[in-house]
């Protein structure tokens, strides 16, 4: 029993990862219907903009994360009105492609700027270990938990109970209806996407603290996020919370029980199931949008 709680409370350390991680994706979409494939770029970037501010320039973790917020998305808003915006009205594989271009830019970019080696976001959280009963975790996950969790509050209150937020959910439900009453949705569209790319740096910078990040890492970060949201639902914030846990708990359990060296293959099992069940995802309805 004490083993299956420990991998209980791992699982779900990590899920609350994946569910911050995811959360930026699933917004881009539910508002935008832009499949982000630069999402794990993004990630990226915000992890060396992490490592690049506390390991070279010096900076304390909190300011050099919210310089990586803000830098990153002035990016994203930038990224939206000059390109993405170009091709929004031309269908999916447009955006599909564009995004896909991006990743491969940024990737590159940060291979030539800062190599191949892995680099580490350095923390002001110890990594002593924390006893709660028979469940022992570190004060550095312990901690980034607590950060996730505040940004996931803090973006569900700023969608559900401020006026950008209400804009936002007018232009999810009926984009034409929301510029005749006179919401700028080509704004909304630009904020959504800085929203989205700062909460995917913001997970590079904070989850960087706890493993590695690197060029390359991005692929990697975007298959997860793509395994959450189609397990919550594409475009559902409950949703993403709820699949970022699911994923962390089915990979802690069949690490544990079974095999560690399959356990990114949980997601796509889970995945196989999930659109054979309920291809909409847990949190997700069937759209009739055209």
């Amino acid at each position: 029993m004490d083993f299956l709680l420990q991998l209980l409370a791992n699982g779900l350390v990590n899920g609350t990862f994946y569910a911050l991680s995811a959360l930026g994706l699933t917004l881009i979409f539910g508002l935008m219907r832009v499949v982000n494939f630069a999402h794990g770029e993004l990630y990226m970037v915000g992890g060396l903009i992490g490592w690049a501010l506390t390991e070279l320039v010096g900076a304390n973790f909190f300011l050099a994360l919210l310089i990586v917020v803000i830098a990153t998305g002035a990016a994203g808003y930038l990224i939206d009105r000059w390109l993405i915006e170009r091709v929004r009205n031309q269908g999916a594989e447009s955006g599909i492609l564009l995004t896909i271009g991006i990743s491969i830019f940024l990737t590159n970019t940060a291979l030539l700027i800062v190599g191949t080696v892995p680099h580490k976001v350095l923390s002001p959280f110890a990594n002593k270990p924390l006893f709660l009963g028979p469940v022992v975790l570190t004060q550095s996950r312990l901690s980034i938990v607590a950060i996730c969790a505040v940004l996931m509050l803090a973006v569900h209150l700023l969608i559900k109970h401020t006026t950008l937020g209400r804009a936002m959910r007018a232009t999810v439900q009926d984009a034409m209806a929301a510029s005749l009453v006179g919401i700028r949705t080509e704004r909304i569209h630009g904020f959504t996407f800085a929203l989205g790319t700062a909460l995917a740096s913001a997970a590079g910078a904070l989850l960087g603290s706890i493993y590695v990040t690197q060029p390359t890492i991005g692929g990697l970060v975007s298959l997860k996020a793509f395994v959450v949201v189609i397990l919550g639902g594409l475009g559902s914030f409950a949703g993403a919370i709820i699949g970022g846990l699911v994923l962390g708990v089915a990979e802690a359990l069949w690490g544990g029980y079974f095999a560690t060296g399959y356990v990114d293959a949980i997601g796509f099992a889970l995945v196989i199931v999930m659109l054979l069940v309920r291809p909409y995802g847990l949190f997700s309805v069937k759209s009739e949008r055209a």
